[in-house]
């Protein structure tokens, strides 16, 4: 009777220490942010730092708004933000594709295709558990009542992983104003069938394009306080291409 006591208290002890230790090793607010592919300007003379600015947010959350911090942003690096096309020598376009809790291993993974593919780790995964019985009535007891203190400690302590990807399009005012630019798509018509679609046209813009994704982590973080730490990763790495 006197050991079944001390290995249902070691449980409980252990249990403990385990919530105990995931709060400290998370507890600092952790962000990272990291870019598809690297954009390259070629330097202007300062009459050309002109740049007209269209950011969409496609997500599901409606309320987030990055378009005066970018603002702020490309005018604090010298940059003149016009309304006009035809007085802009850049042309910055941002969407806001994604914002919201994902898994720890899937957080830059939407990384990998770049600029316009497909969206992943868009959802966060469920934690499955289960019981080790015993042969000794007084330990499985012990492991049963450990297991549920376990959990409902883990469930006090929980490690929370945002995203928020966004896509970019960075145009420049091209030498000679002509540029020939092609396209090709296959559109899906019904179930089983395609149908082709391309052009080819002259513009006067060289685009670029490339896609950011910033990443918060934190014990019991909230997207209320993830939203403001993934806002300032993305104008900072997109305030870094101009």
């Amino acid at each position: 009777m006197k050991n079944k006591y001390i290995a249902l208290g070691l449980v409980l002890i252990l249990s403990g220490c385990s919530a105990v230790q995931k709060s400290i090793k998370y507890s600092d607010l952790d962000v990272q942010t990291k870019m598809s592919e690297t954009v390259f300007l070629d330097p202007v003379s300062p009459d050309k730092k002109t740049v007209i600015i269209q950011v969409r947010n496609t997500s599901d959350q409606p309320a987030l708004s990055v378009e005066n911090e970018i603002r702020q942003a490309v005018e604090a690096k010298g940059y003149q933000v016009v309304s006009n096309p035809d007085l802009a020598h850049y042309m910055l376009q941002v969407n806001v594709l994604q914002i919201g809790r994902v898994r720890e291993d899937e957080a830059f993974m939407s990384l990998n295709g770049g600029f316009g593919s497909t969206l992943q780790g868009a959802a966060a995964g469920a934690v499955a558990g289960g019981l080790i019985s015993n042969d000794h009535y007084g330990y499985g007891i012990g492991g049963l009542v450990g297991a549920g203190v376990g959990t409902l400690a883990d469930s006090m302590v929980e490690v929370m992983t945002f995203n928020m990807v966004t896509d970019i399009q960075l145009s420049e005012k091209a030498k000679g104003n002509i540029v020939t630019e092609s396209s090709n798509a296959q559109l899906k018509q019904g179930t089983s069938g395609y149908k082709s679609s391309s052009y080819a046209e002259q513009t006067s813009w060289k685009k670029y394009q490339t896609r950011i994704i910033s990443v918060a982590r934190q014990a019991n973080l909230k997207i209320e306080e993830a939203t403001p730490s993934l806002k300032r990763g993305l104008i900072q790495s997109l305030s870094g291409i101009l």
